[in-house]
């Protein structure tokens, strides 16, 4: 994936109403400023393509009912107007093939949506995908970060892509150090 870019990282996500997939956008953005060529791809997209050597991983996903998306929740989404093809695979379900050895990396940092007036719980769909994730292999650069939508189908709530941004532009920073830090 790198083509010019000193580092590259790779944003994978799930999003049903759009609201996750503005912030991997704006994470991408951010880590592209920080110097990172950065792509941000829907899981549905990713499941079935081979081997990415990334620097960085970066995974995120809406919070349904505490915890990462199952089928039944993302049907339940589609009753409430989410494109029927977002449904077909969620980051759980894609979680299960990915590797260190797929990405060339072990770096991994993680985020989620969750609706305004629940941020504070400890239980979401990022805090499960890091456990997950390090289940298989994966070790995380930072801990999970949640970003804030108004309402389940949106919108974001004010100022969180410009955090998302930041967040982007931090996590190339924690990547380079921890690349430093690294033994070669």
């Amino acid at each position: 994936m790198n083509t010019g870019a000193d580092r590259s990282a790779l944003v994978v996500y799930e999003s049903m109403f759009d609201n996750t997939a503005q912030v991997a956008e704006a994470i991408a953005r951010g880590l592209e400023r920080a110097g990172f060529e950065a792509r941000a791809v829907p899981v549905t997209s990713l499941a079935a393509t081979g081997p990415i050597r990334v620097d960085l991983l970066v995974a995120g996903a809406p919070t349904h009912a505490f915890t990462l998306s199952r089928a039944q929740s993302r049907q339940d989404a589609v009753h409430q107007g989410a494109p029927p093809s977002r449904a077909t695979i969620g980051l759980r379900d894609w979680i299960v093939s990915a590797t260190p050895e797929r990405f060339g990396t072990d770096r991994l940092v993680v985020f989620d949506t969750r609706v305004a007036r629940v941020r504070r719980l400890p239980l979401a769909a990022g805090a499960t995908a890091a456990r997950l994730l390090r289940r298989h292999g994966f070790r995380m650069l930072r801990k999970p970060v949640a970003f804030l939508v108004d309402r389940t189908r949106g919108p974001l709530s004010e100022g969180e892509l410009a955090r998302a941004e930041r967040w982007g532009q931090m996590m190339a920073a924690a990547c380079r150090d921890d690349l430093a830090a690294s033994p070669a």
